[in-house]
């Protein structure tokens, strides 16, 4: 059975072209391996916003979105970086899909609230329609998606790249959900914290060591991890041993969250996650 992996790209992760060319060869280089993409885009969302005038705000690393900037951001995330992270992957003998959330309806959304936090028109996934992404997979080809998707009266929603990744990663089954960042994993006064329990994490969080756009990525962490997904890795891209480590499940860089660590969590088969999955049959 292939191993297979959810790649979360962030938008500062990969600068310069190379990283993809390198992720391409990486991909090749394994035998046996499935690779799912989620990308963000977070530095080219708010040079877009500014550029048209617009108020950029961000609330524990969720951005807030209102009605007038869904066309911009939109624009950015599923068109202008979609189709080239697709194309420099696929210049490099990699076939790959673009699409988006709203593709298929593959995630379906309600506006988010969190602690009575309301964000505007940024979505939270309800449920999850993983039949586009499997043909995909079936066909040989990478997923690449942007996170934006729509309610079911088709409103489109901005959702945050790391909550969709995590909810993906759970409902197609990968053995692993990998957040590649613009820093080398969760740092604290030792240093970049190899190996990382929730409870530690949720320490970190509490004191502040964990902030800003860190704190996304580990609720998605904790998220993926009480899903079944046995392993989320955050970590910087440095070549392409970054991935052949992974999937020998070892971290060459950058900090690891097991299932099994997370507050002594019995396994279980029961899905956490609020979403729905639809199972739709692979043809």
């Amino acid at each position: 059975m292939p191993h297979r992996l959810l790649i979360k790209i962030g938008g500062r992760a990969f600068e310069k072209e190379e990283g993809f060319r390198e992720l391409a060869q990486a991909i090749k280089s394994i035998p046996d391996i499935e690779i799912i993409i989620v990308h963000g885009g977070g530095a080219e969302i708010s040079k877009a916003l500014q550029e048209h005038g617009r108020e950029v705000t961000f609330i524990d690393g969720i951005r807030v979105t209102q009605a007038e900037d869904m066309q911009i951001i939109e624009n950015v995330l599923s068109q202008t970086i979609n189709q080239r992270i697709a194309s420099l992957i696929r210049e490099n003998g990699v076939a790959c899909k673009c699409m988006s959330g709203k593709t298929e309806q593959l995630f379906v959304v309600e506006p988010m609230t969190r602690e009575g936090q309301q964000y505007g028109f940024v979505g939270q996934i309800k449920q999850v329609n993983n039949g586009v992404v499997l043909r995909a997979l079936k066909h040989g080809r990478v997923p690449v998606i942007s996170p934006i998707s729509a309610d079911e009266n088709r409103q489109s929603f901005n959702v945050n790249a790391d909550s969709a990744a995590a909810a993906l990663a759970a409902e197609t089954n990968c053995m692993g959900l990998v957040f590649i960042t613009d820093v080398p994993g969760v740092i604290d006064s030792g240093g970049v914290c190899r190996a990382l329990s929730e409870e530690g994490a949720r320490k970190r969080i509490a004191d502040g060591t964990i902030k800003g756009g860190m704190v996304a990525k580990m609720m998605s962490a904790f998220e993926a991890l009480a899903n079944q997904v046995p392993a989320v890795f955050i970590t910087q891209w440095e070549s392409i041993p970054t991935l052949q480590g992974i999937v020998a499940g070892e971290c060459l860089s950058g900090t690891v969250l097991r299932r099994q660590e997370a507050e002594g969590r019995k396994s279980s088969s029961k899905k956490q996650h609020p979403a729905k999955s639809i199972q739709t049959p692979v043809s």
